[in-house]
C-alpha cells in the first residue's frame, strides 16, 4: 500500500474478554447489595423512621415479612446469578459465532483469489465478483479491506497492450479485450460500492484504495462518494490513457479525505470534479502531466480543502474551474509549467481563501480569468506580467491594479 495509507483501529479485531465467572458474581452481588441498601436508606429517610424504638418486641407478622424478605433476597440474588450466567455464554456464542463467519470468509476468499489467478479470463471475472461479494460480507472491516487489496492489486498488475486486430494477432487481440473487461469490471465496482452511503450495507466508502501506477483505460464513477475519516485513494503514477474518464462530480471531499494524483500521466483522458464540494482533506496533482488530458471543476465549491498542482506540466492539457466558488482552503499552481493548453476560471468567484500561482511559468497556452469576480489570486499578476507567448485573460478591474 502507499505511505499515505493511515491506520485505523477496528473494534471488531478485538478479541473476547470476559472476567472470570467468580469474579463477574462476586461484584455483580456486592453491586446488588450496595443497591439495596441505598433503598433501604432511601425509605427510611424518605418515611422519617430515623428513630427506632428499641423497647418494641418483634410479633410473628413482622417476623413472617422479614422471612419473606429473605426468600426474597435469595430469589433475587439468584436471578442475578442466572443473568450473568447468561449474558456469558450469551458473548462466548457470539465470539464463537465471529470466528466461525471468519473462518468460512477465509475459506472463499482463498477459493476467490485462486479463480482470480486463473489463466481464463472467464474464470477471473468470476473471481472478481467473489472477492467484491466477500467484501461486501466480510465480519469486519480488515477482512473487507484485505479483498479491496487484493483488487486494487490485479489493476496493478502489468498486462501486454493491445496488438490490434490485424489476422495475424487475432488471438491475442481477443485475449486482450477479455482481460480488458476483467479490468473494467473491477474499476465498475469499485466505483459502484464507493458511491454507496458510508455506513450502509455493501458501501466501500472510508476504505482505502491503492491505484498506484494502475492504466486506467475505462470509465471510473464515484459521481456523489463522500471522502472523508482518514480514507486514501491514490492514483500516483497512474496512466489515464485515451478514453480513460474518472468522475468525481458531485463528491464531497472533507476532512481526513486524500486522493492523490501525483506523478499521474493524462493522455487524451479526463477527470471530473464538476460541482464537487471541497470543504476539508487534500486532492494532490504534484508532478503530474497533462498532455491532451483534461480536469473539470465545473461549479465546484471550495471552502475548506487544499488541491496541489505544484511543479504539474500542461502540454496540450487543461484545467477548468468555470463557474467555481472560493471561499476558503487553497489551491495552488506554485512551479507549474504550462507550455501549451491552458487553465480557466470563467465565471469563477474569490471570496477567501487562497489561489496561488507564485513560481508559476507560463510558455504558451491560455490563462484566462474572463468574468471573475473579487480579488486576483496571489501571484498571477505579477507572473503574467512577464513578457512570454501566452495568452493571459484578466477582468478589467485587475488589469487596473496589476503591476
Amino acid at each position: 500500500m502507499t505511505a499515505n495509507r493511515r491506520s485505523h483501529p477496528r473494534p471488531d479485531d478485538r478479541e473476547l474478554r470476559l472476567w472470570k465467572v467468580g469474579r463477574a458474581l462476586t461484584l455483580a452481588f456486592v453491586a446488588a447489595v450496595l443497591v439495596a441498601g441505598g433503598i433501604f436508606y432511601g425509605l427510611v429517610e424518605l418515611l422519617d423512621f430515623n428513630e427506632i424504638d428499641n423497647t418494641a418486641k418483634l410479633d410473628a407478622k413482622t417476623l413472617f415479612d422479614l422471612v419473606k424478605l429473605s426468600f426474597g433476597v435469595v430469589a433475587g440474588a439468584g436471578a442475578l446469578v442466572a443473568l450473568v450466567v447468561s449474558y456469558r455464554r450469551q458473548r462466548v456464542d457470539e465470539a464463537g459465532a465471529h470466528r466461525e463467519a471468519t473462518r468460512l470468509h477465509t475459506e472463499r476468499f482463498s477459493q476467490a483469489v485462486e479463480q482470480l489467478g486463473s489463466d481464463a479470463p472467464a474464470v477471473q471475472l468470476g473471481g472478481v465478483h467473489a472477492l467484491a461479494g466477500l467484501a461486501d460480507d466480510a465480519p469486519n472491516d480488515s477482512l473487507r479491506q484485505t479483498c479491496i487489496d487484493v483488487l486494487c492489486a490485479y489493476l496493478q498488475l502489468p498486462f501486454t497492450p493491445d496488438p490490434g486486430d490485424d489476422p495475424a494477432h487475432q488471438e491475442e487481440h481477443h485475449r486482450y479485450l477479455a482481460l480488458r473487461k476483467v479490468r473494467h469490471t473491477i474499476l465498475r465496482l469499485i466505483g459502484d460500492h464507493y458511491r454507496r452511503p458510508q455506513g450502509t450495507h455493501r458501501s466501500w466508502q472510508g476504505c482505502n484504495l491503492d491505484l498506484t501506477g494502475v492504466t486506467i483505460d475505462g470509465r471510473m464513477d464515484f459521481n456523489g462518494a463522500s471522502f472523508s475519516n482518514g480514507g486514501v485513494v491514490s492514483f500516483d503514477g497512474a496512466t489515464f490513457s485515451d478514453g480513460g474518464w474518472l468522475s468525481f462530480d458531485g463528491a464531497t471531499i472533507s476532512d481526513g479525505g486524500w486522493l492523490s494524483f501525483r506523478g499521474a500521466r493524462l493522455s487524451g483522458s479526463d477527470v471530473s470534479f464538476n460541482r464537487a464540494m471541497f470543504s476539508g482533506g487534500t486532492v494532490t496533482f504534484d508532478g503530474a502531466t497533462f498532455s491532451r488530458g483534461r480536469v473539470f471543476f465545473r461549479r465546484a465549491t471550495f471552502s475548506g480543502s487544499r488541491v496541489f498542482f505544484g511543479g504539474a506540466r500542461f502540454s496540450g492539457g487543461r484545467v477548468i474551474f468555470d463557474g467555481a466558488t472560493f471561499s476558503g482552503g487553497t489551491v495552488f499552481f506554485r512551479d507549474a509549467t504550462r507550455s501549451d493548453g491552458g487553465v480557466f476560471f470563467h465565471g469563477a468567484t474569490f471570496s477567501g481563501g487562497s489561489v496561488a500561482f507564485d513560481g508559476a511559468t507560463f510558455s504558451g497556452g491560455t490563462v484566462s480569468f474572463r468574468d471573475a469576480r473579487g480579488p486576483a489570486p496571489s501571484g498571477l499578476l505579477t507572473t503574467a506580467s512577464t513578457p512570454v507567448s501566452v495568452s493571459v485573460i484578466l477582468p478589467s478591474d485587475w488589469l487596473a491594479s496589476s503591476p
